[in-house]
């Protein structure tokens, strides 16, 4: 069965293995400081939220994701279905993610994605019965799994400030690809996500600092 980040000593016995494993990533933990739980309900409202929030400041996001379940919630797959674009674009949504959340509620509701079923897959099964969603893609899917299902080992290698942080920490001339950042994960294995919330948590200590990462 796989590991699931449930509460803030799961995080810690994950810095543990990390800095066991990992010099450099001992001192980037160091720098990070505590490292927040950040665990969200699964389901199809912890979805909808990641999608809301992609590609938004954490202020603009929260704004619009406030407008959005004051207006669409309870978040039910049938009646998202039939509510109408204008519903939508008066919480403040853009038109690609009406169409993604469009998507995902016909999959849902059809019975395409039942997201109650992520949990027992592995992980690698989870990602791929997300990703078959139209306007899912492998980044959703690795931060559903990450924070709304908790998985240790989940990971989340296309996100830019993770590529960063890593170039920053480990010296690297350029940003790794998606490709180099999986494999450079590999040795995190089984606690990825604790070592990306290390990683966001460095990028954000490190953007701080003027001059650093520009």
């Amino acid at each position: 069965m796989h590991r699931i980040v449930e509460t803030e000593d799961d995080v810690a016995e994950g810095i543990h293995h990390l800095r066991l494993v990992d010099d450099k990533m001992a001192g980037i933990v160091d720098l990070a400081g505590t490292l927040p739980l950040r665990r969200r309900e699964p389901g199809l409202e912890g979805l909808l939220s990641i999608i809301v929030s992609q590609q938004l400041s954490v202020a603009s996001a929260r704004a619009i994701w406030a407008k959005v379940k004051d207006r669409l919630a309870p978040f039910d797959a049938g009646r998202l279905a039939i509510l109408h674009d204008d519903d939508f674009r008066i919480c403040g949504l853009s038109a690609p993610k009406i169409r993604t959340i469009r998507s995902i509620a016909d999959a849902v509701g059809s019975g395409a994605l039942d997201l109650n079923a992520l949990g027992a897959m592995t992980a690698d099964e989870a990602h791929a019965a997300m990703v078959t969603v139209k306007g899912i893609g492998p980044w959703t899917a690795d931060v559903y799994l990450m924070f709304c299902l908790g998985y240790a080992d989940a990971f989340a290698a296309g996100d830019l400030a993770l590529q960063e942080a890593v170039r920053i920490g480990y010296g690297f001339e350029a940003r790794p690809s998606v490709k180099e950042l999986v494999e450079h994960a590999e040795r995190w294995r089984p606690w990825r996500s604790v070592a990306a919330r290390a990683l966001w948590a460095y990028y954000n200590v490190v953007k701080s600092r003027a001059g650093i990462g520009a």
